[in-house]
């Protein structure tokens, strides 16, 4: 089972995931289950009617926008990195913020490394399965390691331009 790592009020805390990831070929576990957009708009309504908390995992060719009219039931969307270097997560957690105003958790899955821990903040992200073994103290180090931001985003943070007229 990954590690994870929540982000709530900026404080990173390793945490007991409450959440099992339930693959396309395997019988459907008890409990609250993350599963594929696949097996969610082929299942969905009946885990959903089952009163358990369900979660999608969006692969990073898939849009977040299948998922639309579904997030006010969700209670997680997990974003898939397949490689630390693709970025295509980081938009859709961007969208699930600010398009679709998403409260649930936004998790981060794959090839999912502490040095970007401050980017995936800042659209977004509240909790990580890293890939490497790094404890809950670095990320939350990562996560700040910055005091100036370039560009608007997600976090609602000033950009250094603005802190400079204001």
């Amino acid at each position: 089972m990954p590690t994870l790592i929540e982000l709530k009020d900026g404080v990173a805390k390793a945490a007991e995931d409450p959440f099992t990831h339930v693959a396309d070929d395997q019988d459907m576990a008890s409990g609250d289950v993350i599963v594929s957009l696949a097996r969610f708009q082929a299942e969905g309504e009946g885990l959903l009617s089952e009163g358990r908390r369900v979660g999608v995992r969006l692969k990073a060719e898939e849009e977040v926008e299948a998922l639309a009219y579904d997030l006010p039931q969700l209670s997680l969307v997990a974003l898939e990195f397949p490689k630390y270097r693709d970025g295509r997560a980081y938009t859709n957690a961007r969208l699930l913020r600010e398009r679709f105003h998403f409260k649930g958790e936004v998790r981060a899955v794959g090839d999912v490394l502490r040095e970007q821990a401050g980017f995936m903040v800042r659209v977004g992200f509240d909790a990580f399965e890293p890939a490497d073994d790094a404890s809950s103290n670095e990320w939350q180090a990562a996560a700040h390691r910055y005091r100036h931001v370039y560009q608007r985003s997600a976090d609602g943070r000033a950009p250094a331009f603005a802190e400079r007229e204001g």
